[in-house]
């Protein structure tokens, strides 16, 4: 089952016990901070982004990770792909980023 909230400019969907998180173009630290009530409620969360979001959803795996949690979480998995619009010729890249807390 798959439930669609939208919290704090960060859109959650969740399916049974992943939380999917869609990174925009929005501040960076203001995600990195509406992430962290979601993370603490959830032991494992995907963070995925689109075309120019790509940067941002890596910025705020990192200061989660690395600044926010302080050793309490981690990058499980990086998961890159891009798809071709048919008969258009042109790409866009994906990125999900799993994040997990210990």
């Amino acid at each position: 089952m798959e439930e669609i909230k939208q919290e704090h400019g960060l859109e959650q969907i969740n399916k049974s016990e992943d939380t999917i998180v869609y990174i925009r173009n929005d501040p960076v630290m203001q995600s990195a901070i509406d992430l962290l009530p979601i993370l603490g409620n959830k032991k494992r969360v995907i963070l995925r982004a689109v075309g120019n979001s790509i940067p941002n959803a890596v910025a705020v795996a990192n200061i989660i990770t690395e600044k926010m949690m302080h050793g309490n979480s981690k990058v499980e998995k990086i998961k890159l792909d891009t798809e071709a619009a048919a008969g258009i010729g042109s790409m866009t890249s994906n990125i999900e980023i799993i994040l997990i807390k210990f």
